[in-house]
Formats: C-alpha cells, structure tokens, sequence
C-alpha cells in the first residue's frame, strides 16, 4: 500500500499541529492521536472536507491500555479508542485514536457521520464500558443485558474457572427472561400509527433460513415490513478474549471458527498480522499454496451460500446438489492437510507441512469436473423465473449506501465498485495471478448471486494457475520466531531440542508493535488488528468480520418489502452467525 502523510499534514492545518499528533506504527498505516473533544471535527474532515475523502467507517475498536508496557510513542491513557476510516478513491487508511481516562470514558457518537456506527459503538460500549453521547440506543449487543463488567477490560475474568460455579436460581432466570422481552419503546418505534396497530413477530432465534442462530424482530404493517431489530450474540463465545490467553500460535485453530465456513480464510490475516510484526518473510512457495487453499476455501464458502439460498426462497434440490460439490473440495483440503472445515493448517511464516504426492491430481480433477456443474446450477436456479421474480429488485442498495454502511466484498461489487483487495492490495503474491473482478449494477439480491457466481469461475482460473505454477522451494519460512520451527537437528543436539519446545509450548517472543492483517474473504474484508507488547502472547486481539456491517444494514434495505422478501434478502447477503457475533 501507498503510504502519506499527506492527510494527517491536511488535518493538523485544519485543527492544528499541536492537536494532532501522528504516530508511527509497524503496518505503516497512517495513524494520530486526537483528543476526545476535538475527534468529531477531524471525522468530518476527513470524510467531508479531505480531498479524496474517506468515505467509509471501516471498523471502530479499543484498547485497555492499564497494563501495557510499550506504547510504541503514544500519549498516556487508560484506554484507547480507534477509529479507522477507508478510501476507495485514495486507496488508502488512516486511523484516528482517541486517548481516554478510567474517570471519562466517553466519546461523541459518530452515527451523524455514518449510519455503521450504530452497531460498532454498542460493540465497544458492551465490550469495554465506553459510553457515546448522542447515540439513540446505547446497550450491549453481544452480552445479555443482565450481564456485570465489561469482558475485554483487562480485569475480567478470562476464563469460567476464575468465576464461582455458576448457578441460576428461579429469581435470576425470571429477571434473565423477563430481560429478553422486546420493548418497542426501547428501539423508537410506535405500537401504533393514527388506526393502524403494528404487530411484532419474532423471527428466531433459530437455524433454519437464518444461516445460525438470529433473532429478527419485525414490526409490521400488515404483511408489509415497517421496521426491523436484529438481536445478534447467540454465537458470541469471546474469541477475541481467547486470543489474549492464547500463545501467538495455539490461537491459529480458533481462527478458523470465526467464518466457520471460510476455513483458512479465517487463518490468513491473522498469520499476516503476526508476520509484519514479527518481520517474517513468507517463502514464494507458502504463499502460493495459501493462495490455493484459500481460493478451494472460497469457492467451498460460495457453495454452501449457492445451495441455501435457492433453498430459502423454496428450491430444494440445488442445495443437496451443491453440498455434494462442496464434499469434493473438503475431500482434497483432507488429503492436503489432514482437516476438513476447519483446518488450522496455516502457520506463522508459511504452512504447516509441504503438498503431499497427488495434490495437483485432485485439483485438476476438481476443475475438469466443476464448471459443467456450475452452468447446470445456471439453468437451475439464475435461470429460473420463479428465483428471478423473487430476487430482481429486492433489497437493492446503491453503491453509495454500500459504503456509507461499510459493505465490502461481493455486496459492494454488485453495486458497480470494482474494489477487490486480492486487485487493489495485492498481499500473499495474488498480483502474480489473471483474473477478474466480477461486478454487477443493479446492487439487488439476483446481483449479489451473479457476482458470487462469477468469482467461483474466476477462483477456477487462479487454482489452475496455482498447479501450473507452483514454485519449488520452502514451505516455511526459516525465520527464528516462525512456529513450530523446522525440526531437521531436533534429533541431533539438545539445545535445539529444548528451543523447539519452548516455541512449540510457550510460543515465540514477538516483538512489540500494532499491525493488521486484511484479506479478501469469502463474504468480504476481514481484518485482524493486534498489539504486541513484548510477549509470548497478544496484548489485544481485535477481528473486523464482514458479516457484522452486512447484517446491520438487513433493516436499512427490507423496511416496505414483505416478509418473504426478506428471506430472499438473508440469503443474498450470505452472512455467518459466526462472523457476526465472534
């Protein structure tokens, strides 16, 4: 990525030197320090008044910085709160952070400047107790609402044996389910308009037609949708909680489960994250062969979206069809790394072993055979005017919208934007590789199929790339911090032998620094932000999912439409409950 400090230069003139500090971080994206009072002015500058603006909030987070020791420069705080902003026209980020004090920990809200900042506000009041003035509706979205303490404060419990052995008594369960009731007031909204009485239904929480476990509360006119709450957090296990007790390379299995249809998808930022702050060069030969494994991954991911949403709106055959194909990419992800879903085979510094004999067999019989699957899926379902009619038009968004909401993936390219960062950030040597990013114009859910469709055809074109040109070489990168280390002299002297099991059981000393990973994944930008302070351990672990933004925009593009639209529309967004809820 292009890197300046042109922006920051443009933002300390507009509020002035002394109030923006810039700080140098180890994945050079721009980044400064603004105070709370002044952050909402440098915001609206940035998307606004910046030439080239910033249009998008891609992600807000934090830090309980109380037990850091390596601020890497940065101003003495307690916590910490980010905001990182992208530009498609620029090409580029830039975070603005906010120091804030144990005694005031609280921020203007930024929903004025974007609608997104609804949900990741409420992610960080939930998280970390920090509160956002102005915002409509702060309460937690993750935790039950009778949850005590905020779970990403370094002072909470990490795991249920530094609790009391839990118990429910009757009083507790009643005041718990009296919780869970939906309160229309509490969301704005009306049980009655003039003579008409709206009616709520509870869609959910459960699995079938919402792709995990959703809670949907409709407010309804009739059949017609006035409104809708998504109740998310039914997944929610705290895996960026895991990832702070987790040495740097026993967290690589849990990564998998985020997007627990993307396998590996899931893997690669992290591991790219670590690597930049390790300084780990990634040998030419791994990075081809993740490459590989993450476009089997994407097309697996596409697959299962492909089969459930034809099933969602009443086609029952394709999904069996398309599962059967999916078994065949599970069958050489098997043979190649000894998992299925989810692997856990990615390593810091490369993979976790070299391609067995075979490999390229399987590949190339998988793509002799799928394309002919994939235009008979054509005539099946895109095809299909019953599909068609239920699709064409329905939850269209304009490319505008798409990023004023913070979509990304096959969601904005329907729209027109032709924003893939395997193109416009080529990482893991994806600009040795031909092919196309597939777009659309219409931003609607029949356009949301097309472009997935397209990309499974263009992930064809790179894995036969990948077997024609797999180079020879490591499989792994000798760096000293790469875990678990090569083992050819474990047998040979004891020295070595003791250094592969400390880095095998306590994990490598990275050094200290702020870094993110970002990849293309199967349903859009997935980021891994982390902050080293030195140790065998994350200090902060923070995932950005691209389901999380998709599914806060469900209400914005179903209000009008009725409820079998909205079905039509779960199934285009293709989201995880997963990748919402981490």
């Amino acid at each position: 990525m292009k890197k300046s400090n042109s922006v920051i230069k443009d933002l300390q003139e507009q509020l002035g030197a002394d109030v923006v500090r810039s700080q140098e971080l180890t994945d050079g994206i721009d980044t400064c320090w603004v105070p709370g009072g002044r952050v909402q002015e440098a915001l609206s500058f940035l998307k606004t008044g910046a030439a080239r603006p910033y249009s998008m909030l891609y992600d807000i987070s934090a830090v309980d910085e109380r037990l850091r020791r390596h601020g890497n420069g940065q101003p003495g705080c307690d916590f910490s709160l980010t905001y990182h902003l992208l530009s498609l026209d620029r090409n580029e980020d830039i975070r603005i952070r906010v120091p804030l004090d144990l005694d005031n920990l609280r921020a203007a809200s930024s929903i004025p400047l974007w609608p997104n900042a609804n949900w990741y506000e409420r992610e960080v009041f939930d998280m970390f107790g920090i509160a956002f003035d102005g915002h409509p509706n702060l309460r937690r979205i993750y935790m039950p609402v009778s949850w005590q303490g905020h779970p990403l404060r370094k002072d909470h419990p990490a795991r249920a044996t530094e609790l009391e052995p839990y118990s429910l008594p009757e009083e507790e369960e009643f005041r718990q389910y009296t919780a869970m009731e939906f309160e229309p007031g509490n969301w704005g909204m009306e049980s009655r308009h003039g003579d008409v009485d709206f009616m709520f239904l509870n869609l959910g929480p459960q699995h079938p037609g919402t792709h995990g476990l959703l809670r949907l509360i409709l407010q309804l006119d009739g059949e017609e949708i006035v409104d809708v709450v998504p109740d998310i957090g039914y997944h929610h296990r705290g895996a960026e909680k895991m990832g702070e007790r987790q040495s740097w390379h026993t967290y690589i299995p849990y990564t998998d489960r985020v997007d627990y249809l993307g396998g590996v998808l899931n893997s690669l930022p992290y591991v790219m994250a670590v690597e930049l702050l390790g300084g780990i060069e990634v040998p030419e030969r791994a990075k081809v062969i993740r490459v590989m494994m993450c476009e089997l991954f994407r097309i697996a991911s596409h697959l299962v979206w492909y089969g459930t949403f034809a099933q969602d709106l009443g086609a029952m055959s394709p999904v069996f069809y398309m599962f059967s194909d999916r078994e065949r990419i599970l069958d050489i992800v098997q043979a190649i790394t000894g998992g299925r879903m989810h692997p856990g085979w990615f390593r810091i510094g490369g993979v976790a072993q070299d391609l067995p004999r075979g490999w390229d067999r399987l590949i190339l019989e998988f793509l002799d055979y799928l394309p002919g699957r994939l235009r008979e899926y054509d005539g099946m379902v895109m095809k299909n005017s019953i599909f068609k009619a239920r699709t064409v038009g329905i939850g269209r968004y304009s490319a505008e919208e798409a990023v004023q909401w913070g979509v990304t993936g096959p969601g904005l390219r329907a729209c027109g934007v032709d924003w893939d960062l395997r193109k416009k950030r080529p990482y893991s040597g994806y600009d040795q590789f031909e092919f196309e990013i597939p777009v659309a114009a219409g931003g609607d859910s029949y356009d949301r199929g097309v472009v997935r469709i397209e990309e499974m055809h263009q992930s064809l074109r790179i894995l036969r790339q990948c077997v024609k040109n797999m180079p020879a070489g490591e499989y792994k990168s000798r760096h000293p911090l790469t875990t678990p280390p090569l083992k050819e002299r474990t047998t040979r002297d004891i020295e070595t032998l003791i250094n592969h099991f400390l880095n095998v059981s306590w994990g490598p000393v990275i050094p200290h620094g702020e870094a993110l990973g970002r990849i293309e994944a199967a349903k859009g930008i997935s980021s891994y932000s982390l902050v080293s302070d030195g140790g065998t351990m994350p200090y902060r672990v923070h995932i950005r999912t691209p389901s999380f933004p998709h599914m806060q925009m469900v209400p914005h593009i179903s209000r009008g439409l009725m409820i079998p639209d909205l079905m039509a529309i779960l199934g285009s967004v293709d989201f995880v409950l997963g990748d919402v809820d981490k």
